[in-house]
């Protein structure tokens, strides 16, 4: 909901993350904080299958190109961030779709009513169930390449422990400093896609067409 936000002027606009919550349970209830759960949960196991095993056969790949080990880590993490992107966009435009709806959960359609009303209208493209694939591709490609590149470069660095507990501190922490990183970096990317897919802020008129321009529109006008 944040993301989706057009500054201090919007009249949908949320103050805090305490008063987004606040609003939302008051108009739409406890449910309302669950909207658009079932799509991520059906591409969780596509998205987690196809993100780690092409992320090994990139690996391998580039093990024919005279690449340092650090470099080739963050290039084959691009490639399977780029590649579990195109598997997650249609279920992330249902998702956004749901969760942008301001409606108590119980008058809201179904994901699967979700996605046919989304192809009626939009097709298959660009305008339909892979609307924002740019910015989903940047935002995956950018995630995985930071994470992969800087966990398996830290993890070399660093001493591994003989103390099974203190050798799952390291590994926790150089994942959770990875992750952290990673969002921080391709958060503008994220944004872009929630504004690209989700409402538009005149009904009838895209303002939010492309990864970039919708970068450039959201810096120019909000910061």
């Amino acid at each position: 909901r944040f993301q989706i936000q057009r500054g201090k002027t919007d009249p949908t606009g949320y103050k805090s993350l305490g008063d987004c919550f606040r609003t939302i349970f008051q108009r739409e209830g406890l449910l309302g904080f669950y909207k658009g759960i079932l799509p991520p949960v059906l591409a969780e196991t596509p998205k987690r299958a196809v993100k780690f095993f092409t992320f090994e056969q990139y690996k391998k790949l580039l093990g024919y190109v005279s690449l340092p080990p650090g470099l080739a880590f963050a290039v084959a993490g691009l490639g399977s961030g780029l590649t579990e992107a195109v598997v997650v966009n249609p279920f992330e435009v249902v998702k956004v779709t749901l969760q942008t709806n301001q409606n108590a959960f119980t008058e809201q359609p179904s994901s699967f009513v979700q996605a046919q009303q989304i192809i009626k209208t939009g097709g298959l493209g660009s305008q339909g169930l892979n609307k924002g694939l740019t910015a989903t591709l940047g935002r995956h490609g950018v995630f995985n390449m930071v994470y992969f590149g800087f966990y398996f470069n830290v993890k070399n660095i660093l001493p591994v422990n003989k103390d099974p507990n203190l050798e799952f501190l390291r590994k926790f922490g150089i994942g959770l400093v990875s992750g952290t990183i990673a969002s921080i970096i391709n958060i503008p990317f994220d944004v872009a896609k929630s504004r690209i897919q989700g409402p538009q802020p005149v009904p009838g008129e895209i303002k939010y067409r492309t990864c970039f321009k919708t970068m450039a529109t959201v810096y120019k006008e909000e910061g």
